[in-house]
């Protein structure tokens, strides 16, 4: 027993959950946090209202929300797993009934003090309920065609409920979390290959359904692909907010114009500069080393996250936090893709960064189960 263990048992259980904490994530993901409300402060002309002030409170709330949910046992949310699920599933669906309509999408359900995402809610409820279920699982069973049909309609459910709101991109998160947390659990990779073979042809299949009453995206979804193979043909109209976000990231050069001096997003030419695009105004402001510092803060995040699991022996906690860095990997990453023009723009923010209340708050309490996974772990 080394010196620190030795002082740590001395130490009453409750506040020694404090040092078992993964102290380096909490430190970088409020360094991340605190990038977006500078970029956010940034983007308002100066003033912390209308965004970064509201950003800051959520993300004070979603620290004490964090914090509370690591230190209830892992276990209690291995039982919760279930229980999560469903509540997302009924919120998913009430959205149909009495969500709010914003820019032609349904998604939102007003709760008055903030607009809930339960979409948002589903990303984690997802991860923790195949973590739950290929825990029960037998090991031996993992590929068999019997075992792995469950998990595929867990992940189906949620995913035709959010692709009809519609949220292709959310949707496309939902169904790579829990490929991801499928492929971390052993499942065959003939699985993996055979869906692989599927998207292609989905992918054919949209290009060939086109125009006709029985094609598979909407007209809106079609011009997003327009512009992201094209982006020049309508550089006024659909083209514009990627023109702009090119634009914008070329011009900040190796140190950017300055904090406050992004003419991109302060003269308004940027659309969504402090959501979906936000990145831009990083690269604009801070340059290709700022914009590289950004990222290099969000491998560090990713790489303790999977430290955290590959040294952790509870199979649950172990595929939970796995899951919960696949998510932000690929959030991270289809934002980037985006805003670049390596991807269409499908409305995926970025984490911590983005504004967004109900967001930042699912956000948190995904890392507070990282956390609850990391303190209860066997030692």
């Amino acid at each position: 027993m080394s010196f620190l263990e030795y002082n740590l048992k001395t130490v009453p259980t409750g506040f020694r959950k404090v040092f078992y904490l993964n102290w380096p994530v909490v430190l970088l993901m409020t360094a991340v946090a605190m990038v977006g409300f500078l970029m956010l402060y940034s983007v308002a002309g100066g003033t912390f209202e209308p965004w970064a002030g509201r950003q800051m409170r959520v993300f004070v709330l979603g620290l004490a929300l964090m914090f509370a949910i690591a230190f209830v046992p892992i276990w209690f949310w291995r039982n919760m797993a279930g229980v999560a699920y469903l509540l997302s599933m009924a919120l998913l669906l009430a959205v149909e009934f009495v969500g709010d309509t914003n820019m032609g999408a349904q998604r939102w359900i007003d709760l008055g003090f903030i607009q809930f995402q339960p979409s948002e809610m589903m990303k984690f409820s997802l991860v923790m309920m195949l973590a739950s279920y290929y825990d029960w699982l037998d090991p031996k069973r993992l590929s068999h065609p019997l075992w792995v049909i469950l998990p595929v309609l867990l992940i189906a459910a949620p995913t035709v409920l959010v692709l009809a709101q519609p949220n292709l991109g959310t949707s496309l998160m939902l169904v790579m979390g829990g490929a991801a947390v499928m492929f971390a659990a052993g499942v065959s990779l003939w699985y993996f290959a055979a869906v692989t073979a599927l998207a292609v042809g989905t992918v054919v299949a949209v290009f060939l359904t086109r125009g006709t009453p029985w094609q598979l995206l909407r007209d809106y979804q079609h011009v997003r692909i327009d512009t992201f193979l094209d982006p020049t043909a309508d550089p006024l109209g659909a083209g514009y907010n990627i023109i702009q976000a090119q634009i914008a990231l070329g011009s900040g050069g190796w140190g950017g114009k300055g904090f406050m001096q992004g003419t991109q997003s302060r003269l308004n030419f940027l659309p969504e500069k402090h959501t979906d695009f936000i990145f831009t105004t990083v690269a604009e402001e801070f340059g290709f080393i700022g914009a590289l510092s950004l990222l290099a803060l969000y491998g560090a995040i990713l790489a303790f996250l999977v430290a955290a699991a590959l040294q952790n022996k509870d199979r649950f906690s172990a595929l939970l936090i796995l899951g919960v860095a696949a998510n932000l990997f690929f959030y991270i990453a289809v934002n980037l893709s985006m805003v670049m023009g390596l991807a269409p723009v499908v409305g995926v923010p970025l984490p911590l960064l983005s504004y967004g209340g109900s967001a930042m708050l699912v956000l948190m309490a995904g890392f507070g189960l990282v956390h609850s996974a990391h303190v209860h772990r066997p030692r």
